[in-house]
């Protein structure tokens, strides 16, 4: 038997599964960092409406835990929009 780079799996080429598989994945990725940007977009708004600083929504830029600093920071930080209330 011939297993070589050209052995056909249902019908495909692996040279042809490889680039679809590439093609799926750069799409992926780019969803993925559309909808990061869009994320930080709208917590530089919520922190810009509390009163703070907007670049504050760069945190989420820390792989892991930025997401979690950002929402402690909003949780238990005192709002300055809300002072003369």
């Amino acid at each position: 038997m011939d297993y070589s780079a050209t052995a056909n799996y249902g019908g495909q080429n692996a040279e042809g599964l490889a680039a679809m598989m590439g093609a799926i994945g750069l799409i992926a990725g780019l969803v993925g960092l559309v909808i990061f940007a869009f994320m930080i977009f709208l917590f530089w708004r919520i922190f810009t409406k509390t009163g703070m600083s907007g670049a504050l929504s760069l945190i989420m830029l820390i792989p892991g835990i930025g997401g979690l600093i950002v929402i402690l920071i909003l949780a238990f930080a005192k709002w300055p929009a809300l002072e003369g209330k």
